[in-house]
């Protein structure tokens, strides 16, 4: 039986620690689907489709296993991994106040399918303190995201938010 785990998140845009996650996760499942989702609720910068394509790229840029792949949803994402057949819904943990929340998805997850489990990875420490919210405030000022991100994303960021392309 495959091990197939879905990695859902709204990765708007995706960095270092969103990668670092998947490659650890590659190593634990036989698939992993890194599905971007699409929640009105939240004020994207990228829609989706952009985030699929900057996902994609940067899974090439950072040479990722190929077991790794991308896609997007709008339902319910437990709804979604039931109709991906997966056995874990992945979910990285940066400082202990993501737990909280995480925590809660899980038990609803757990009870609206008690087959799928939530498995949750730390995120490395070198990513731990950043998040895409931060990520996007800094490149809104110019500033370099280099650290954090693919440069397929900063030249995207740098595209969207200062109006002008390549490389800082």
């Amino acid at each position: 039986m495959i091990k197939r785990a879905l990695y859902p998140g709204s990765f708007d845009p995706i960095t270092l620690g969103h990668l670092d996650i998947a490659r650890r996760a590659s190593h634990l499942f036989d698939e992993v689907i890194i599905a971007v989702a699409y929640n009105e609720k939240k004020k994207a910068l990228f829609n989706i489709e952009e985030r699929v394509n900057l996902i994609k790229e940067s899974l090439k840029e950072r040479n990722m296993p190929k077991n790794v792949h991308v896609t997007s949803y709008t339902c319910l994402t437990i709804e979604f991994a039931k109709s991906l057949n997966v056995s874990s819904i992945i979910r990285g943990l940066r400082v202990i106040s993501d737990f909280e929340f995480e925590f809660q998805m899980a038990l609803t997850n757990r009870r609206m399918d008690p087959r799928i489990e939530t498995v949750f990875l730390m995120t490395h420490e070198d990513y731990s303190y950043i998040s895409s919210t931060i990520i996007k405030e800094i490149a809104s000022l110019n500033g370099n995201v280099t650290p954090w991100v693919t440069d397929v994303v900063k030249n995207a960021l740098n595209e969207k938010l200062l109006g002008r392309e390549g490389k800082k």
